[in-house]
């Protein structure tokens, strides 16, 4: 828990950093770093060394074994110590608060974030811990992408991958997708923006029209710019009083994924039953889907011609 790893994380230093830094590099090759290899990693003396993986393994950031050989390993205390390590240093936040929310795969806190240029107050962002550990293997790899055809892999990099991945598209759409501005990534972590309001699940909606138009415009301008959110409902778009902002895009697909018609279907129809359910609005699943892929053929065709018309002026 992070809980645990902030108690201990003030009294680490740079050789414990690169202890753990050298037993996450070490993993890529060994299932359990044999000590001798974290020696050449870290040019600490053996007796340095001992005395320092004791405490580390004291304090539940590294794992060790004896068996088959004496190894070590880290575990999400030990990853997330070397993110939040990487954000101070980079100044993306200066303090951690409480927990904010958890899913099978992830674990959000609170943060904060000092302003660039020191103009202004300290301001509230959060970090989002992935942790695709929580399920099983076999799960994990029927459905996401970003594991390719990889056979073997830890659950640190898988949540690795999936950091890398959803911050790439968040930085690829923001800001004409209504997200949360991504701040920072680093390991299996992301730090970005609040998002605004609440969930749309938990929220009772004034103007449940205007709101279910806002997210399909927004499922239009994802679909125009190659992208399928492939997890959309109630439960990962925030409402506030002007504004819809979508989360969780680590299992986006784009339009070229072999079920990327199933997928956005069901993007789409997971959005259109909240509001038949809730609100008794009623929209024609296959009228809407007709209505985001013509959006995204004009938005296209439109693109060709504008740079069709660049290069004919550069002649």
């Amino acid at each position: 828990m992070i809980d645990e790893v902030l108690k201990v994380f003030k009294k680490l230093d740079a050789k414990d950093f690169r202890i753990l830094t050298g037993i996450e590099t070490g993993m890529k090759h060994f299932e359990w770093v044999p000590v001798e290899e974290l020696n050449k990693y870290t040019k600490l003396p053996f007796d340095k060394l001992e005395y320092r993986l004791k405490r580390l393994v004291k304090d539940k950031l590294v794992v060790r074994t004896v068996r088959p050989y004496e190894g070590l390993q880290i575990y999400f205390e030990g990853y997330d110590a070397l993110a939040l390590n990487a954000f101070v240093k980079r100044k993306s936040i200066s303090a951690i608060g409480d927990e904010i929310g958890v899913g099978k795969e992830s674990v959000v806190y609170e943060a904060i974030r000092q302003p660039e240029l020191a103009i202004g107050e300290p301001y509230p962002v959060i970090i989002k811990f992935h942790r695709e550990g929580r399920t099983s293997f076999k799960q994990i790899k029927r459905v996401r992408e970003h594991l390719g055809e990889r056979e073997h892999f830890s659950w640190i990099y898988a949540s690795r991958l999936a950091a890398q991945r959803e911050y790439e598209v968040m930085t690829q759409l923001y800001p004409r997708v209504s997200l949360p501005k991504p701040l920072d990534q680093n390991r299996h972590a992301i730090v970005m923006e609040l998002a605004k309001g609440n969930l749309l699940s938990k929220t009772k909606l004034l103007d449940p029209e205007w709101y279910l138009d806002e997210i399909l415009r927004q499922v239009k301008i994802t679909y125009s710019l190659g992208f399928i959110h492939a997890d959309l409902s109630e439960y990962n778009i925030f409402v506030s009083e002007d504004s819809v902002q979508f989360i969780d895009w680590p299992q986006y697909v784009t339009p070229d994924h072999p079920h990327a018609d199933e997928i956005l279907e069901r993007d789409v129809s997971n959005v259109l039953t909240h509001f038949s359910r809730k609100y008794n609005i009623e929209r024609e699943l296959e009228e809407v889907l007709e209505e985001i892929k013509s959006a995204a053929e004009k938005s296209i065709e439109e693109t060709e011609e504008t740079e069709e018309t660049e290069e004919t002026e550069e002649t």
